[in-house]
């Protein structure tokens, strides 16, 4: 008898032993493919950053026909914006050119090119970009839908304040009141709008014929849906001779004309340029603004191309370009004061005129690209922030998933730029208007730099200074000059940008506002929990997944369809699609599971995170990710409660039940001799080792019985709602009525019941976004008073 009992103990041990391997074999590799998938995803990664350098000089090729045709264009019309009354001295040629010269060298190159420019946000640039950077850094994010576990992403990385530091006291003030978390909004609103402004004034600043322009305009955004790629490889062949044409006709001139032009490197003709022409010279700041028209376009199309090629092309091949064709065209002037108004064409060598007006015209069209491409960048990241109306979004090249295409966005843009180029006779009123809008992009970006410094990059407080001090000089400045012609043109931008605002805003308050009425309008668990496993309704086959924007907690459009329909589906899943600020969020990281009440209420709950970047394809197919991920949930739920079970299991001796953290805790005790932990209870009178023969031959047979139990459970489970699934899947989603609340202010209602109604008609619907066919697709009617 005791041989047989010592025999089982000996066959339960190696039982335990093997499946507690097997159990830990599994719990581990789960917890190890994540990483795995993370390191090589990471891996990847950082093989695409490093770049060969034939890689590199094939995008820098490219980003020459999308990234610096609006500022390669610029000596077409400067030297005509900064004289519109004449020159009357050739001293003040110099000046101005001195101006240039050091615009273009502290503003594009040192600013943008090599400071503004590494603010991106993994490679995402423009103004939405900082705000995502600065909204994992501080709790500034007007819709607080961020759960701790979003902080895990891989993207989401971000650095942690040193507490009495000044960077820890800018992010607890800028934290302090809501009015501020506002106001930093509509600051990057307003710079977001003034680009797109910004796009719709580029093409009509050419000097082209309005006809022509029209004409080709028209070919331009036709050609937009082909995609960046293609688009670069297509223009930059133009911007590449245009740049070479303008470079090689700068040399000429300045050897031909006037060498001493070369003297305006020194910056001391700038003061002398000013105490010259006093306030006139003051006023012509806004035609030298003009030669750094671009520079705004730059930063935001730095997600179509790697920071390193960009830089390359700017350095070495832009930059020195540009500042040829300015001193030659300087060197012709001050011989040929009367050519004030056609500068750049009249200083063309006869024998090249012909082939440099052609191309001058195609780069004059191309230029816009520069504004076109950025604009589609800042819309969608607008729309993931919840500050624009859903709108199509294509991607446009399977290499580099941040080349978009918005069909809509293009037409829209089509229109607004052919409506300027024909209403605007005069280019002075233009280069106005222009001016203000860039300048509005340049200001605001230098205040969210400044933010960015201390909270992202942790500069000291009086290097922040010294870049903030340097660049609102200079900009304020030219701010200054646009100013005074507001009634010249200078309008156009204001009323542009007032308008796009106005949609961007009104769409953004209402989305706040239906996000916090659905906090306040939840369900509460105990009532869920009151219901029963039926949830007082009749389970019908199937598996209903319940659309709603609560990251946590039971949507209010459940109760509303369970209280006017008596039947649910066997399996509830609540979806949640939320945007998070950062640029992606890999595949493998973009779903989190979790069960909502016990087993037996079959209803779970499903997040689907996104990036700024990211985008909802078709070939995607987000239900059967859903279903995986939801599946995959289920499977190492059941593995971890048998792991659980077995490091929490109970142990039994002399046949009375005490658990095993209740052993341990009670009192510790080592044998020296053997270096075996041994357990004391107060519950006996005994000191009984663990691995003692009879607890051993319980804890067998428990545990061997509870896990073949939860084993099973969890396949019954598992097989369960593949079942339903095979029955049938019900996308669930509110069709919600927004309306101000009686007794609001007449803004308000004019906000909400006209404007934001008619945006919500014209804007793509949540089914369309994540391809729901319309079969499986139950609409479910809320009205939202706001």
């Amino acid at each position: 008898m005791e041989e047989t009992v010592e025999s089982s103990v000996t066959e339960g041990e190696s039982t335990i032993e093997k499946r507690d391997r097997k159990a830990m074999r599994e719990f581990e590799e789960g917890l190890d493919q994540p990483m795995d998938e993370e390191a090589n995803m990471l891996k990847n990664m950082n093989k695409e950053k490093g770049l060969s350098m034939l890689m590199l000089l094939r995008l820098s090729f490219q980003s020459l026909g999308i990234v610096y045709g609006d500022l390669g264009t610029s000596p077409l019309y400067v030297f005509y914006n900064t004289f519109p009354d004449g020159i009357n001295d050739s001293e003040d040629v110099i000046g101005a050119l001195s101006l240039i010269i050091y615009s273009l060298l502290l503003i594009p190159l040192i600013k943008y090119v090599f400071i503004v420019c590494k603010a991106n946000d993994n490679g995402q640039g423009g103004t939405l970009a900082i705000y995502s950077l600065l909204c994992r850094h501080a709790n500034v994010n007007l819709i607080p839908n961020q759960q701790r576990s979003d902080e895990n992403l891989t993207t989401y990385s971000r650095t942690l304040v040193a507490e009495g530091s000044f960077a820890a006291k800018t992010k607890k003030w800028l934290e302090s009141r809501h009015s501020k978390k506002r106001a930093l909004l509509v600051i990057v609103l307003l710079g977001t709008c003034m680009m797109i402004g910004d796009g719709i004034l580029t093409p009509a600043i050419s000097d082209i014929v309005v006809f022509v322009s029209i004409v080709i305009l028209i070919g331009l955004f036709s050609m937009q849906h082909y995609g960046t790629d293609k688009v670069g490889w297509l223009f930059a062949p133009i911007v590449l001779i245009w740049f070479l044409f303008i470079g090689a006709t700068g040399i000429y001139n300045i050897c031909k004309h006037d060498t001493r032009v070369l003297k305006a490197f020194s910056p001391t003709y700038i003061y002398v340029y000013f105490r010259r022409r006093g306030q006139d010279g003051w006023i012509s700041l806004g035609g030298i603004l003009l030669s750094i028209t671009g520079t705004e376009a730059l930063y935001a199309d730095i997600s179509y191309f790697p920071l390193q090629a960009i830089q390359l092309a700017f350095t070495l091949f832009v930059f020195p370009c540009l500042l040829l064709a300015y001193c030659g065209q300087a060197a012709y002037l001050v011989n040929h004061k009367e050519h004030y108004k056609d500068a750049f064409y009249a200083s063309i060598p006869e024998s090249v005129y012909w082939p440099m007006l052609i191309v001058a015209t195609g780069a004059a069209i191309v230029g816009s690209q520069a504004t076109i491409s950025g604009t589609y960048s800042l819309i969608k990241q607008a729309v993931s922030h919840g500050c624009f109306p859903r709108v199509k979004i294509v991607h446009t090249s399977k290499k580099f998933l941040s080349q978009i295409y918005c069909p809509d966005i293009n037409w829209i843009l089509m229109i607004g730029c052919i409506a300027v180029t024909a209403s605007f006779k005069n280019q002075i009123d233009i280069g106005n208007a222009y001016g203000t809008a860039v300048m509005v992009v340049m200001i605001v970006t230098t205040l969210l730099m400044v933010l960015t410094m201390l909270l992202v990059w942790r500069c000291h407080w009086i290097l922040v200074l010294i870049f903030a001090v340097l660049s609102l000089v200079v900009e304020l400045s030219y701010f200054s000059a646009v100013l005074l012609k507001v009634n010249e043109g200078g309008w156009v931008p204001l009323i542009i940008a007032a308008f796009s605002l106005l949609v961007m805003f009104v769409w953004n308050y209402v989305t706040v506002k239906k996000y916090e009425f659905e906090v306040y309008s939840k369900v509460s668990m105990s009532w869920i929990l009151g219901l029963g496993p039926s949830l007082g309704l009749v389970r019908v086959p199937g598996i209903g997944l319940v659309h709603t924007e609560l990251a946590s907690g039971v949507p209010h459009i459940f109760s509303h369809f369970i209280t006017n329909l008596p039947a649910i589906h066997s399996v509830v899943v609540f979806v949640c699609v939320k945007n998070l600020p950062v640029y992606t969020i890999p595949e493998e990281e973009r779903f989190m599971v979790k069960r909502i009440g016990p087993k037996t209420f079959r209803m779970f709950r499903c997040v689907a995170r996104y990036g700024y970047k990211d985008l909802h394809r078709k070939d995607d197919n987000f239900e059967n990710q859903l279903f995986d991920n939801l599946f995959s949930f289920i499977q190492t739920e059941t593995m971890m409660e048998s792991y659980s079970n077995y490091s929490n299991s109970a142990y039994y001796v002399n046949h009375t039940h005490v658990s095993r953290d209740e052993l341990i805790c009670n009192n510790n005790n080592y044998d020296n001799n053997n270096n075996n932990m041994v357990v004391f209870s107060s519950m006996f009178d005994t000191i009984i080792p663990p691995d003692s023969p009879h607890s051993a031959m319980s804890f067998s047979e428990n545990y061997i019985v509870e896990e073949e139990e939860e084993e099973e459970e969890g396949e019954d489970e598992l097989e369960f709602l593949k079942t339903c699934k095979e029955t049938g899947v019900v996308h669930i989603m509110g069709n919600t009525v927004v309306k101000a609340r009686k007794g609001s202010l007449l803004p308000k209602k004019i906000a909400i019941d006209y404007v934001y109604r008619f945006l919500a008609k014209m804007c793509r619907a949540n089914s369309a976004i994540l391809h729901v066919p319309h079969e499986t697709l139950l609409n479910v009617g809320q009205v939202y008073y706001v």
